[in-house]
């Protein structure tokens, strides 16, 4: 199987990548332009990681999605059977800052991409999409043919508009397609701009943690291995050979509150936070929460790690990469 992994010195492309790259008779081509979006020496080292895992069957190329001219010679090149665009302009916050990078970036590149996998026949296009696209929906849980009609922000409306350019293409061109909407995805190696990672930071250095909406806000926190396992079970399953447009849920389907989620990390770090009780932000959903039933249904995938396994080692790791004595 030739597999490109867009994004693949992100959060999500790195893990993923460390697990096919384990399959010698697997090639895998990771794509990531490396933006400054945050630390760009973490994410070096996560390709440096896949690096060391792999038996000569991967490749790390420095490409933006918006090239198209650089994208048409690699698959050219490569003839991938499968590709997983995993490469987004991240981050809810950042997208009121600068909108036009998350147009040009996640629609835009999207669509290069998807067009090119479409004219080289790959035989699964599987892309990220996200739980922001439900908004602030009043549903208890999140089905996936619920209505994604009212975005609280611009990252949530080019996700959105991937899984519609997505439909267009499986319903003219026979073209399969796989969205999964990720939610709250977290573990060792993780974004240094989301919530966990930035809560640990401030909690060490004794610096205030800022809680949203009083601490109150449920998200439907999934850990980075159970994520990892369901993409590749997909990638590999004969199943479903005529259904050519699926959306997937990926969560844990077991919301907790932020001020929950700090107290587990208080007990993994030992210390007490130092907390920012504030109003609620304008962007931010209230509540994420994951119905998996139709990915059991389909793939028999079960996302079952508990939030205070996925803590655990998150604490573990980043003590251990930070190099903090205990």
């Amino acid at each position: 199987m030739r597999y490109l992994i867009t994004g693949h010195a992100g959060f999500i492309g790195s893990a993923l990548s460390n697990l096919l790259v384990l399959n010698k008779k697997d090639t895998v081509v990771g794509l990531d332009n490396f933006n400054k979006y945050y630390d760009v020496s973490l994410k070096k080292k996560r390709v440096q990681m896949i690096k060391k895992k792999s038996k000569k069957n991967f490749k790390s190329i420095n490409c933006d999605l918006r090239n198209k001219v650089k994208l048409k010679k690699i698959f050219l090149k490569y003839k991938f059977d499968v590709v997983i665009n995993l490469a987004a302009q991240a981050g809810i916050r950042y997208s009121l800052k600068k909108p036009e990078e998350y147009i040009t970036t996640n629609i835009n590149g999207f669509f290069n991409l998807i067009d090119l996998s479409k004219k080289h026949k790959v035989k699964k296009f599987i892309y990220a999409s996200s739980s922001s696209v439900y908004g602030n929906s009043k549903n208890k849980i999140f089905k996936e043919n619920d209505l994604t009609n009212k975005p609280l922000q611009i990252y949530a409306a080019t996700k959105i508009s991937n899984e519609l350019i997505a439909h267009v293409y499986s319903h003219l061109y026979n073209f399969k397609t796989i969205g999964l909407r990720f939610f709250t995805v977290y573990g060792p190696w993780g974004r240094p701009d989301m919530a966990i990672f930035k809560f640990t930071k401030n909690i060490l250095k004794k610096k205030n943690i800022d809680l949203y909406n009083f601490g109150k806000n449920q998200r439907d926190y999934t850990y980075i291995d159970d994520v990892t396992k369901c993409i590749k079970n997909i990638c590999n399953s004969k199943k479903h050979k005529n259904l050519n447009y699926q959306i997937l849920n990926i969560g844990n389907n077991k919301p907790i509150k932020t001020l929950k989620m700090v107290k587990i990390l208080e007990k993994n770090l030992n210390k007490t936070a130092k907390k920012k009780l504030t109003d609620s932000f304008i962007a931010d959903s209230f509540k994420t929460a994951a119905n998996n039933n139709l990915i059991k249904k389909r793939y028999g995938l079960n996302v079952k790690t508990p939030i205070t396994t996925g803590l655990k080692n998150f604490v573990q790791w980043y003590k251990s990469f930070f190099k903090i004595k205990y």
